[in-house]
């Protein structure tokens, strides 16, 4: 007998998440997979890549077979994945409804059609032309209309600090440097009149933050989880907690938010996360923003509490298969992400090595870590390299009990990594 070969899986621009992610996956539902890793990776993609002739030569074969092709890469590797998977007749949605979600305002104005109540009022803005702005009803929460994380997006509070933003220097070099690719895979994909160069300034949105993650499967929308978020005083995530809290019918006015938003963006086949807020005072839900690909960070905590990680999910869509969730069946009652921040300028005195981290993912079972800066970096961009305030070092996923049982693990686990921190030295 023939053993059939396995279904060939294009990785691309791999982030961080990729490798430790798929590597905690169940081994059968990976038996039937191998999975490539192609360069360039999510960090270190050029800006000068060109994001056409990438497409093209994985379609015509010089990245070996493809059976499937996936991405947890924000920019450009959802919208790549699209095109290739496309190109090739492979499952997935078409490049251009991905465009069109990740899009801050054409997704605003989808999101407006299928629910007019969860879209707060919105305007384009040109930082090329600081000085001319639309009329506004300040405050106003700014951001790009094709960021990353939380760079460059912020709340502003009257037309003149919004025209000085605008004009910075930090916005100049995020306009020439980091949307070329971006720019290039409107231009090719879509008939959009606006690309990248644009922001967003949206009213202030209050409550409750959290992370409504799914899939579209031959038409059907599911909900994989919603997941609760926790900022610090300054606006930085401080924890990620599975499952929510939130009642019920606040989670299936969510779950219903989503599937009709995901319809009307023609997101057909494929993992996506939405943020939402609920203003309990009010009860309104709004939605933030729309992300059309896996939430890398978030997708051992479905596996912890119900048994799938959202990565078995994405090969399954990838190779065309439904995926099969069973929730609860996972080995913890919640689980958590904690992302470890510095506040002020910092130099990394000491970071933990490979065994240092092996060593704290052994203090409880099913732990996750990421260890993002080594002895001698020094962070310092707030703007540009995260959420204008704060500097992320690590990221802990933890299985537990419950919050405060997640918390007490975290803790110590945050202590046996040993990171020392010292102030910035002067340059």
């Amino acid at each position: 007998m023939v053993e059939q070969s396995r279904h060939r899986v294009l990785v691309l621009f791999e982030t961080h998440w990729d490798r430790r992610q798929l590597a905690a996956c169940d081994p059968a539902r990976l038996a039937g997979i191998e999975l490539v890793f192609p360069p360039p990776d999510d960090v270190e993609c050029p800006s000068e890549l060109d994001p056409v002739a990438f497409i093209e030569s994985a379609a015509t074969g010089a990245l070996g077979r493809v059976d499937g092709v996936l991405s947890s890469s924000d920019y450009p590797g959802a919208t790549i994945a699209a095109a290739i998977a496309t190109r090739l007749g492979l499952p997935g949605s078409r490049p251009e409804a991905v465009i069109g979600a990740a899009h801050k305002y054409y997704s605003r104005i989808a999101q407006r059609d299928a629910v007019p109540a969860a879209v707060p009022p919105f305007a384009l803005l040109d930082p090329r032309r600081p000085a001319e702005l639309p009329a506004l009803s300040y405050p106003v929460y700014v951001k790009p209309v094709k960021g990353a994380f939380s760079v460059l997006a912020r709340r502003i509070d009257d037309a003149a600090s919004l025209a000085a933003f605008l004009g910075s220097p930090a916005v100049l070099e995020f306009g020439q440097t980091y949307l070329a690719i971006f720019n290039r895979l409107v231009a090719t994909c879509t008939d959009l009149e606006i690309d990248g160069h644009f922001f967003i300034a949206e009213g202030v949105l209050v409550g409750d933050l959290v992370t409504v993650e799914g899939f579209a499967f031959e038409g059907a929308v599911e909900i994989l989880g919603i997941v609760d978020s926790t900022l610090h005083a300054s606006g930085s995530f401080a924890r990620f907690d599975y499952p929510s809290a939130l009642p019920p019918a606040v989670q299936e006015r969510m779950a219903d938010i989503a599937r009709r938003v995901i319809t009307r963006l023609d997101l057909e086949h494929g993992l996506f996360n939405i943020e939402m807020m609920h203003d309990a005072a009010s009860d309104r839900i709004s939605i933030i923003e729309v992300n059309p690909r896996i939430c890398g960070q978030f997708a051992d905590l479905y596996r912890k509490v119900d048994g799938t990680s959202s990565y078995e999910v994405a090969l399954d869509l990838c190779t065309g298969v439904r995926p099969r969730l069973e929730r609860g069946s996972g080995p913890h009652a919640a689980a958590a992400s904690f992302p470890l921040r510095v506040f002020e300028p910092c130099t990394v005195e000491r970071a933990p090595g490979d065994a240092d981290v092996r060593a704290a993912e052994a203090l409880f079972p099913d732990t996750l870590v990421w260890s993002e800066c080594v002895a001698g970096d020094v962070l310092a961009d707030f703007d540009l390299d995260e959420d204008g305030t704060s500097h992320r070092y690590a990221v802990i996923n933890v299985g537990g009990s419950d919050r405060q049982d997640l918390q007490r693990r975290c803790e110590e686990i945050r202590e046996r990594l040993g990171y020392r921190m010292s102030a910035a030295r002067a340059r």
